[in-house]
């Protein structure tokens, strides 16, 4: 029996974290606090996510005294800080092992494989910044043909091409070639299509594609979908579970197309959930340290709630949470171990519940399934449902907060 939430809408703000983990030190990562670098910023504006409850978090503080939502902050127990292994432990799946990073670039005999595989040369080979290393090799990529291969502080192999080079088609083929190859002890998170564009020093187009690892077990979008609820995903959800559990994609292009789309399923009839990652919060502004656009973007974001939030039917919930940390204000331009924020909304979220710090992103999960009547059991996490949720109820509508 479905207990609540015939929808529930999982938004993932890519690297939103909000304050340094108790392990951060381990990663190099002391004193990073993603949302307390943007905060002050004058371009800065998030009266919505305020009265939610997000400045009511633990650590962040600024909240108002009575929030519409439920909130708090979760600690990360997978071995990373990475794109993949945070959206899988908010799915219920925790990597105990870290997956592999290559600080002096990939070995020899992978490189050699690949440019066999490819008929290409390789340039590069190196962490380098993703605009900084078609800046500095894309020229010579041009005049050879060469594929420039790179990585970073992630489990990355990311290969950049100009499409008037090699035509975006070719490099995704190039990145499936890359994934076959990259197993065991150099089984990467990730494969990364790079596509840029244009003249010296180029621009990066939006045809990025991402080349997941496949979980190894099963997470809640495959409880979902095996009970046949809908399993959304709207911009690389898709990519990052490699599809596994997932019955519809909507890829995106940048972040307003991200909340175009959320937008639109929020006028649709379905039963299940609408996953959605805006990445460009992570891509644009937390990798390049650009604090003042990252506090553009959360306004972005915020003047776009509303409109979403009219939207919502009784019985639906919004989970509004992240996945590691990106902190634009340090020297790094890598991730960061922090805590993520959650918010939760709707008709029958206890306003102003507040669910503390709690130790993993799986407690997301966990909460997720127990509202569709789910068992989790196979699925890490504690479900929270009982403290943000009352007995569904009339609600005079003067009750409602304005947004």
């Amino acid at each position: 029996m479905k207990l609540s939430g015939r929808r529930i809408f999982l938004i993932v703000l890519d690297s939103m974290g909000v304050g340094a983990a108790p392990d951060a030190a381990d990663f190099g990562d002391e004193g990073s606090n993603t949302l307390g670098a943007i905060r002050d910023h004058e371009d800065f504006n998030c009266p919505n996510l305020r009265r939610l409850g997000l400045f009511n978090i633990e650590g962040v503080g600024g909240g108002p005294a009575h929030p519409a939502g439920a909130f708090g902050r979760l600690q990360e127990l997978s071995k990373g800080k990475d794109t993949t292994s945070g959206h899988w432990e908010i799915a219920g799946l925790i990597s105990e092992e870290a997956m592999p990073t290559f600080p002096d670039g990939f070995p020899d005999e992978i490189i050699e494989e690949f440019s066999r595989r490819t008929g290409r040369g390789v340039l590069c080979n190196k962490p380098y910044s993703g605009t900084d290393v078609i800046r500095d090799y894309g020229k010579e990529h041009e005049r050879t043909g060469a594929l420039i291969v790179y990585t970073s502080a992630d489990s990355v192999f990311q290969i950049a091409a100009h499409e008037s080079v090699v035509p975006v088609e070719e490099l995704y083929q190039y990145c499936e070639t890359a994934r076959e190859l990259l197993t065991g002890k150099y089984a990467v998170g990730r494969v990364i299509a790079r596509p840029f564009e244009g003249e010296w020093p180029y621009v990066r187009t939006s045809r990025r594609h991402d080349y997941s690892l496949m979980p190894p077990k099963d997470t809640m979008l495959d409880i979902m979908q095996r009970a046949g609820l809908d399993t959304i995903s709207v911009g690389k959800i898709w990519d990052i579970f490699a599809g596994k559990g997932l019955s519809e994609s909507n890829r995106t292009e940048d972040n307003a197309d991200g909340m175009a789309k959320t937008l639109l399923m929020s006028l649709r009839d379905f039963n299940g959930i609408c996953f959605t990652n805006l990445v460009d919060f992570d891509a644009k502004y937390g990798h390049r340290n650009d604090v003042a656009g990252y506090a553009r973007a959360m306004s972005e974001f915020d003047r776009w709630l509303p409109a979403f939030l009219e939207n919502l039917e009784d019985d639906d919930l919004v989970f509004i949470t992240a996945d590691h940390g990106c902190d634009p204000s340090t020297p790094s331009t890598d991730h960061s171990r922090e805590y993520i924020p959650v918010v939760i909304y709707g008709e029958n979220v206890i306003p102003g519940a507040d669910i503390g710090t709690r130790i993993g992103f799986s407690d997301i999960a966990a909460t997720i399934l127990d509202c569709f009547g789910l068992d989790g059991e196979d699925t890490a996490g504690t479900s929270f449902k009982e403290l943000i949720l009352r007995e569904p109820r009339s609600i005079d509508p003067d009750e409602l907060p304005v947004f």
